[in-house]
């Protein structure tokens, strides 16, 4: 059986005792019901995992000794941030799940002209915390040992002129610009659009950015389809696949 993988946001030290924070103690307590005596693996964000031990448990606390800690990295030498327009049901959530998986560094859920789904005030609070958890879940799964950053609702607008990278790509099934011809950039932005797509508009304040339209072959992808393509693509050619 495979050692679970939890992530806990505090600071750890090799040696010694840490009790786990409420929803990590939740899941290992009383959704796996582990026991003393049972491995772990242990991270906090911040790079590298530790082998621990389980000292005490139960339903609401858990206590570890921290044993070893190994500085394994997985991060990709590409850094992109996804901007992501917010869609409805399991789809945005597939989206970031995948995007991490993919090694995604940031990602911003953003307002469009034909997204349908408007969050405010508490409501855009709590989607953001399911979201960063979302994107917790898939790390504690895929083995990566930091946690891409799940940032606030926001405009297009807002984040095309605040986001800077090397290579500003938006994707967009009306041109037949392909992935090639561009120096290797340690910086991507990505901008991917609701089902209906980017309006004519988005598209031109998207250029008037320094993006680049991309087209991903002759078929239109769905919206959470688009960012496991797109970043299939850039990984192979400048990251780590």
């Amino acid at each position: 059986m495979a050692i679970p993988r939890i992530y806990s946001p505090q600071v750890m030290v090799e040696g010694q005792s840490v009790q786990l924070d409420e929803s990590a103690a939740r899941h290992v307590g009383l959704v796996l019901r582990m026991k003393a005596g049972q491995p772990l693996a242990l991270f906090n964000g911040a790079g590298g995992c530790f082998s621990a031990t389980i000292k005490e448990s139960s339903k609401r606390s858990v206590t570890v000794s921290l044993d070893t800690f190994h500085p394994d990295e997985k991060e990709s030498p590409l850094q992109v941030h996804l901007a992501q327009s917010i869609s409805k049901g399991d789809r945005m959530e597939y989206a970031i799940q995948k995007a991490t998986e993919l090694g995604i560094t940031e990602i911003t859920p953003i307002y469009t002209e034909h997204g349908d789904v408007r969050l405010k005030g508490d409501r855009a609070a709590k989607k953001q915390q399911h979201w960063q958890q979302v994107a917790i879940s898939a790390c504690e799964q895929c083995q990566r040992n930091r946690v891409p950053v799940v940032h606030p609702p926001m405009a297009l607008q807002d984040w095309l002129s605040a986001i800077e990278a090397d290579l500003k790509l938006v994707l967009h099934h009306r041109t037949e610009r392909q992935l090639s011809g561009y120096d290797q950039p340690e910086q991507v932005a990505l901008l991917i659009g609701p089902e209906g797509g980017l309006s004519a508009a988005e598209i031109t304040q998207a250029e008037a950015e320094g993006f680049h339209p991309l087209a991903l072959g002759p078929r239109v992808l769905r919206t959470e389809t688009a960012p496991v393509a797109a970043l299939s693509v850039l990984q192979y050619l400048w990251g780590d696949f």
